[in-house]
């Protein structure tokens, strides 16, 4: 993949991406806050921690006084070594409770934090997704938006809340450190400070070297688990052609790819932290030898090269963490880009400024020279002009690929047509509130869509918290009442993934009874009984007389006898449309 040529375009870029993170933790901006400052509270107690050890080597066995925030203690207590030891020793468990406790209520808070964080930026994502259109979901795939939700959206908590609080944090207590360490012996403070522009320019190389592996990484394994779910959703294909070990040879080509850009991207990250926990290691000993060194010379106390020591291993521990996490950083941007991918996408079908409600439509419906195509240029359908009076039962016929389906699809606003109108009741559908305007519509589709719950929360699904009676009756009016309450379980038969632990038939009828509790006005019908046996289909169209009564009834199939009780024929042939 190419890289610019310098770090400016990509810095703008991570700035702006950065932005976009926090206006998405922004409302989380209290719990964030709360956070930082508890986890400002560790820089005092690190600076407390060497502060036993001192007591015990220079008060304790020396004849030093106390530093000098203890000096409020009485002169009896400190001219007694056993109460000083004491002190020493209090004071070091004092300590470590303290960082544990506070180490505690950080870790629940920003896991908290970030879990709801997560949550929220989810849910906006797959709204987001349901709006767009079938295009979209066509070029992208239903593996690769569900990766974005389930594993690149958790990237905002790791940028907002565990990343960028540790990071400033982190910059508190270096601060800190380098203040008291300059107090104590500036010369060592000095010394310590000189890796800084080492652990800088490594980062920095690091980020810029490896920002396009980890993109290509996330493609990756959105790819490999693509693989999985078209295998696991049409594994009766798979088996009906003993393709089991081919695509199980498929799913291992994708996952060795992903696998070596891992294994290549922890090499680097391990290579790094080998390098800055060198340049550490050669920090710390470079003051060891000069701390040694004054020691002898009388310029500092044992206690003091002893708390020197200390707060060099929490000075590097910062400067550790900071490198460490801006490394880590790209990854999570990496994620964090590729959802709000999803958000920038614009829907191609939306309400428009001031859309007007619908409560129920008459169903009167008017194509004024519709012309529509998927792609550019490419036209489905041609310069259609009908008029479908309220109430009528329309068929419309037509070969393989002439725009049937398309035609319906624009009725509904699943599409927007490319040029002309098309008018509900004399109103322009793109007038109308999109969601009323859908509520308008009760479908049955060749192949019915259920889903994995229970006969009755799918028939349901028509009306969320219709009454039992309700779901009944919609039922006995589709024929579907007797082979239900066969079953064992009843309604709350839970019918599989996709209805499959039940017939075709059965999975039709119970189609038909969802569209019966609709009680739409429109009715739109894509060849219901095609995939049924004879009986089967003459029980729905039985059932489809009584649901089409006074409703508009659009009926795509492809056989004629199925249309004989519409009252007009559309024929589509080739994009073009005449009445039969």
């Amino acid at each position: 993949m190419h890289r610019p040529p310098t770090a400016e375009p990509d810095a703008a870029a991570d700035g702006a991406l950065l932005h976009r993170v926090l206006r998405e933790a922004h409302p989380f901006r209290w719990r964030i806050s709360t956070l930082f400052l508890l986890s400002l509270v560790g820089t005092p107690l690190a600076l407390l921690g060497p502060v036993p050890l001192k007591i015990a080597v220079d008060s304790v066995l020396g004849s030093d006084p106390l530093p000098f925030f203890l000096v409020w203690l009485p002169d009896s207590f400190q001219g007694s070594t056993a109460r000083l030891l004491v002190l020493a020793a209090v004071l070091h468990v004092a300590v470590v409770m303290l960082v544990e406790l506070q180490l505690l209520v950080t870790s629940v808070l920003e896991t908290a934090t970030g879990e709801k964080l997560t949550l929220r930026f989810q849910g906006r994502l797959i709204s987001h997704l349901q709006r767009l259109s079938f295009a979209f979901h066509d070029s992208r795939g239903t593996a690769d938006s569900i990766y974005r939700i389930q594993h690149d959206a958790p990237a905002l908590q790791r940028i907002a809340v565990q990343s960028l609080v540790p990071i400033v944090c982190a910059g508190f207590t270096l601060v800190s450190m380098v203040y008291v360490m300059l107090r104590i012996d500036a010369q060592l403070a000095l010394v310590a400070l000189a890796i800084s522009p080492f652990l800088y320019l490594s980062a920095r190389t690091f980020r810029l070297r490896f920002r396009p592996s980890y993109r290509r990484a996330k493609r990756l394994e959105s790819r490999t688990l693509a693989v999985v779910q078209e295998v696991l959703t049409s594994f009766r294909v798979v088996k009906a052609f003993g393709r089991e070990k081919e695509e199980s040879q498929r799913f291992l080509d994708h996952s060795r790819r992903s696998m070596r850009m891992r294994i290549r991207l922890a090499f680097a990250e391990k290579a790094f932290d080998l390098f800055v926990s060198s340049i550490t290691a050669v920090g710390t000993a470079v003051v060891l030898f000069i701390g040694v060194r004054n020691v002898q010379g009388g310029v500092l106390s044992l206690g003091e090269l002893l708390m020197v020591i200390t707060y060099l291993g929490q000075l590097y521990t910062p400067l550790r963490s900071i490198s460490k996490r801006v490394t880590g950083l790209e990854k999570h941007l990496a994620s964090a880009q590729r959802a709000f991918e999803v958000l920038d996408q614009v829907p191609d079908v939306a309400d428009r400024p001031g859309a007007r409600p619908l409560a129920r439509a008459r169903g009167a419906i008017a194509f004024r020279n519709v012309s529509f195509g998927y792609e550019e240029g490419e036209l489905v359908l041609h310069d259609v002009s009908v008029d479908v009076p309220a109430g009528t039962r329309l068929g419309i016929v037509g070969p393989t690929g002439a725009g049937k389906t398309t035609l319906v699809s624009l009725i509904s606003r699943l599409y927007d047509p490319t040029s002309g109108q098309i008018l509900l009741d004399g109103t322009d559908l793109r007038d109308y509130k999109l969601d009323d305007l859908r509520n308008q519509f009760a479908i049955m589709l060749q192949e019915p869509v259920l889903f994995s719950t229970s006969i009755a929360e799918n028939i349901a699904y028509a009306r969320p918290g219709a009454a039992t009676e309700a779901i009944v009756a919609a039922t006995q009016a589709a024929g579907a009442h007797a082979f239900i309450s066969a079953l064992p379980e009843g309604y709350e038969t839970i019918v599989g993934e996709r209805g499959m632990r039940l017939s075709g038939g059965e999975r039709q009828r119970i189609s038909l009874a969802r569209a019966f509790l609709k009680d739409a006005p429109l009715l739109i019908l894509d060849e219901p009984t095609s995939s049924v046996d004879v009986e089967t289909e003459a029980l729905i169209m039985e059932a489809l007389q009584r649901l089409m009564k006074d409703r508009t009834t659009l009926m795509i199939a492809h056989r004629t006898s199925t249309l004989d009780a519409c009252d007009l024929i559309l024929r589509i042939d080739g994009g073009k449309v005449e009445l039969a």
